[in-house]
């Protein structure tokens, strides 16, 4: 009984234990990579201003290098023109009890506190996990950006390119345009229409992109997550000595 005791457990080889570190190594590491997208709420975005410099907001990563040059540089030339500022934000999906619209009028209310500030502002979020949409902006826009236009706006310009396959370039581009159309004072283009929307760039869009990238890295992951393990234990159970 006595020696049942004071026998020593059987030590596992270390070469097994060198495997399951690292297989727990790549699993950490693979989970790690393919988390969901953080939720955003109004102190996840960055604190800006009127007369900020930043258009574009894109968390979601739903819009490509050049698009975002473009949109920036657009808006940009409506606000000096104008004086007519116009914010684009998108998000990957928002925080627990949050909607589109709580968080559009948080943030408005948040980058342009007082009605001085909020006059000439236009801000329009898009939640990239629902498709909803959002648009807020100042007094002295809305007799050129009208409830219609806005909602026009939200329900076409917006929509339609997201329900052919969430085409947020398009999307974003389209809207920008009409945006910056009418707060300058020019006639309405209007909606598109949902046969006519062929504007795909030469490039790969954010959203193609960022797919392939991902997949690309996952499977990279998972290959070295199998190989290497396997490789370093058969040379430490191979190797002379062990």
């Amino acid at each position: 009984m006595m020696k049942q005791f004071l026998t020593p457990p059987p030590q596992r080889h270390p070469g097994l234990n060198f495997l399951i570190l690292w297989v727990l190594s790549w699993i950490v590491a693979i989970t790690l990579f393919i988390s969901p997208a953080a939720a955003t709420g109004v102190y996840d975005l960055p604190q800006l201003s009127a007369g900020s410099s930043t258009w574009v907001v894109d968390q979601a990563d739903v819009i490509s290098l050049v698009n975002e040059n473009k949109l920036n540089n657009n808006l940009k030339n409506l606000a000096q023109n104008t004086g007519n500022e116009v914010r684009l934000v998108a998000i990957s999906r928002l925080n627990y009890g949050e909607t589109i619209d709580s968080l559009a009028d948080d943030l408005f209310k948040k980058w342009y506190p007082t009605p001085e500030d909020q006059a000439n502002q236009t801000l329009l979020i898009v939640d990239k996990l629902t498709n909803n949409t959002a648009i807020r902006r100042g007094e002295a826009v809305k007799p050129l950006l009208t409830d219609e236009i806005v909602e026009s706006v939200v329900k076409e310009s917006i929509a339609i390119p997201l329900r052919q396959g969430g085409q947020f370039n398009k999307a974003f581009v389209i809207t920008s345009d009409r945006l910056v159309a009418v707060l300058s004072g020019n006639r309405d283009p209007g909606p598109p229409e949902a046969r006519e929307i062929n504007i795909e760039s030469t490039f790969t869009s954010a959203e193609d992109t960022d797919d392939t990238s991902a997949t690309v890295w996952v499977v990279v992951l998972l290959v070295l997550a199998t190989a290497i393990p396997m490789a370093t234990y058969f040379w430490y159970v191979g190797s002379p000595g062990r």
